[in-house]
């Protein structure tokens, strides 16, 4: 199992930045990607970035250049460098971690959710 913890939400102007963190615990071993996803008010979970274990990075369209996913040396802390904040991008930020468990002769993937970081850009 892993565990994660998200920090680093908060109230901001439009044009001011934030950095979300991630800290994982557990099987951290096991994983293979993490990302962070948003989710507004009456709106569905969208995928905002992910890192695999070999540090490739992709962004959804609406946050290319402006935000930046990255991971400490460890591996167990993604960063979500948040920059140019608009008022879309209010939303609860969560961070994933896509995992899986090698046994003998088997193998399991699962993934973990965080609880949730609070992200309000005024206008």
């Amino acid at each position: 199992q892993v565990q994660l913890a998200e920090s680093g939400g908060g109230l901001v102007q439009t044009g001011g930045s934030l950095r979300l963190s991630c800290a994982a615990s557990g099987n951290i071993a096991d994983i293979n990607a993490m990302g962070w996803y948003r989710q507004a008010p009456g709106k569905q979970r969208d995928l905002v970035a992910t890192i695999t274990s070999d540090g490739s990075t992709n962004y959804a369209d609406s946050v290319m250049g402006r935000f930046t996913i990255a991971n400490d040396n460890a591996g167990n802390t993604v960063y979500l460098q948040m920059n140019s904040l608009k008022p879309e991008d209010t939303a609860v930020y969560y961070c994933k971690a896509d995992a899986i468990r090698r046994i003998i002769g088997r193998q399991a993937r699962y993934s973990s959710w965080g609880q949730g970081t609070q992200v309000t850009v005024s206008s």
